[in-house]
C-alpha cells in the first residue's frame, strides 16, 4: 500500500473517541454502546450508538475494510478504505441533525481523502447557528478551500425531487489529492478535529428549549426528506452496500422516526 495505514487508522479511532466523549458530555445518563463487525473480504469496523435524553439516536462509526474491487469501478484492483462517519437525531426539534465523515481510500496506485460536515435543521433554522457552523469550517481549512468545499456541499446535498438543499450546508470534498500527502493529510485532520467546535455550542445552546407536539411533528416531516436523500442519492450509502459493508452500520443514518 502507498501510505502508513496504521497511522491513519489510529488517528481516526482517536477522533472517534474524542467525538463520543464530546457527545456524552451532553447526556446525563446514556453512554455509547459499541459493536464490532467483520468485513467478508478483509477488515471490519465498530458501530457506536447512543439513545438517551438528548440524543434520540446517534451513531459514531469507524471502519477499515479491504477488497479486490472498488464499487463503481470496472477494473479489479485491491483497495483499502477507512473512515469515521457519524449522524445525530435529537429529541429536541430545535437541535439540528448533523452529519460528519472523514475517509481515506487507496488502491495499488492511487490515494485520496474525502469528507466534510453539514448541518440539517429539522424545520427550525437559526441564522446564528448556521453562521457559527460555517465560520468554524472556514477557520479550519482557510477561505479558498472553504469556498470550494461549501459549494461542493450545496451541490451534493441537494434533494432533486424537492428542488432544495438537504439542510443549511457545510463542507464536502471527495477524491482530494494534490500530490502532497502530508499537506492533504493535515487539511483532512483539521476537518475532523474542528467538528466538535462546530456543533457542540449549537447543541448546548438549544438542548433545553421547550417544544410542543406540533414542533415534534414538523421535525418528523423534515426527517422524511433526510431519509429520502440518504437512500436515493447518497454515494456513501451506495458504497457501503456495494462494498459488502455492515447494513446496520450503513443504516445508522436513518432517524428513529419520520413521517410522510
Amino acid at each position: 500500500m502507498l501510505q502508513d495505514k496504521n497511522r491513519i487508522v489510529q488517528d481516526l479511532k482517536c477522533l472517534r473517541d474524542e467525538i463520543i466523549a464530546g457527545f456524552e458530555s451532553l447526556e446525563p445518563q446514556a453512554r455509547f454502546q459499541r459493536t464490532p463487525w467483520d468485513h467478508p473480504s478483509g477488515g471490519g469496523g465498530e458501530i457506536s450508538q447512543i439513545r438517551g435524553d438528548v440524543f434520540e439516536k446517534g451513531a459514531v462509526n469507524w471502519s477499515g475494510v479491504s477488497g479486490n474491487k472498488l464499487p463503481f469501478k470496472e477494473e479489479e484492483e485491491p483497495f483499502f478504505a477507512t473512515g469515521v462517519s457519524l449522524i445525530t437525531h435529537m429529541h429536541n426539534p430545535f437541535m439540528p441533525t448533523v452529519h460528519m465523515n472523514v475517509r481515506y481510500i487507496e488502491t495499488g496506485t492511487r490515494w485520496w481523502f474525502g469528507g466534510g460536515y453539514d448541518l440539517t435543521p429539522m424545520g427550525f433554522e437559526k441564522a446564528e447557528d448556521t453562521a457559527h457552523f460555517h465560520a468554524t469550517a472556514k477557520k479550519a481549512i482557510g477561505e479558498a478551500l472553504y469556498t470550494q468545499f461549501s459549494q461542493n456541499a450545496a451541490e451534493y446535498f441537494f434533494i432533486k425531487h424537492w428542488n432544495k438543499e438537504r439542510g443549511v450546508g457545510g463542507i464536502f470534498f471527495d477524491y482530494y489529492n494534490t500530490g502532497d500527502f502530508e499537506k492533504d493529510y493535515h487539511m483532512w485532520k483539521q476537518v475532523g478535529s474542528t467538528f466538535l467546535e462546530a456543533i457542540l455550542p449549537i447543541y448546548q445552546k438549544n438542548k433545553d428549549l421547550p417544544y410542543t407536539p406540533q414542533d415534534k411533528a414538523k421535525q418528523n416531516a423534515m426527517r422524511a426528506h433526510y431519509v429520502e436523500f440518504n437512500l436515493l442519492y447518497d454515494r456513501g450509502t451506495k458504497f457501503g452496500f456495494l462494498s459488502g459493508g455492515n447494513p446496520e452500520a450503513i443504516l445508522c443514518s436513518m432517524p428513529p422516526t419520520a413521517t410522510w
